[in-house]
């Protein structure tokens, strides 16, 4: 028990934060998921007094605690509710012993101690069955960018079409994801291009594009293949292949090349 509260005084440390000016994203779809996604977290919190840490998956939502009695909770996953007019979601769910009521909300949160930033509120409430009233806790959050995009991706299809390296400036398009830090490099068909990506569970962007200014050819298709980055909101990953779409089908297929 004592390692155990070390450990979680010592996560707290890093989390412990107050409220700061908020920042704007735009969210409005759903990403397709796989079988292999069932394991992975996508989003985990902590917050301090009383010391505890939240990890929500496809499957689980688990809230580890120093609360008597709410030490180690399981839930099933449930479906997040949206308010309108906000980036903020909400999760009900419960088991035989016990209720959570878990609140996300797009605005930065400061660590009071260290002064690093995290995005996300987090407001949670919580009991025990045979209590009347909830428990209410404040913490950090942040969502965890899929790890499995994290590599270098080829691209094949274009708006729905298999496309040729006479497309292209000698060599096809490739972007360079490094999931961590939320950024991306790589090759739009003529130039260099950098970028940053939003995620959340159930979104992906990629934004803030910059490229180099090297002329291309008439029949480059680097602009339609940067606008496709640009428009797209959901993805899937299956067989080494990377699709990216939005509500209105299919933009654009990459293959893994290591």
């Amino acid at each position: 028990m004592k390692k155990y509260l070390i450990l979680l005084i010592t996560i707290s440390l890093v989390y412990s934060c107050k409220s700061v000016k908020t920042k704007n994203s735009n969210s409005n779809t759903t990403s397709e998921n796989t079988s292999e996604e069932d394991s992975i977290n996508h989003f985990k919190a902590t917050g301090n007094e009383p010391f505890w840490e939240l990890k929500i998956g496809m499957k689980k939502i688990v809230f580890t605690s120093l609360i008597q009695g709410k030490e180690n909770l399981s839930f099933s996953s449930a479906k997040p509710i949206r308010a309108m007019g906000a980036n903020i979601k909400s999760y009900k769910a419960s088991n035989a012993n016990s209720s959570i009521t878990i609140s996300i909300q797009h605005t930065d949160r400061q660590n009071s101690m260290s002064g690093a930033i995290s995005p996300y509120k987090v407001s949670i409430e919580i009991k025990n069955n045979t209590e009347a009233n909830y428990q209410k806790t404040e913490g950090c959050g942040k969502y965890i960018t899929d790890y499995r995009l994290h590599d270098i991706w080829v691209l094949e299809e274009l708006n729905g079409y298999k496309v040729f390296v006479a497309d292209f400036q000698k060599e096809f398009p490739r972007i360079e994801i490094h999931a961590e830090e939320n950024r991306f490099m790589g090759f739009g068909g003529c130039n260099s291009i950098t970028g940053s990506l939003f995620f959340e569970n159930d979104l992906l962007r990629f934004s803030s594009i910059t490229s180099t200014l090297m002329a291309c050819a008439e029949n480059n298709k680097e602009d339609k293949f940067v606008k496709a980055l640009q428009n797209s909101t959901t993805y899937s990953i299956k067989n080494n292949l990377l699709t990216l779409s939005n509500p209105s089908g299919k933009l654009l297929v990459f293959r893994k090349v290591d």
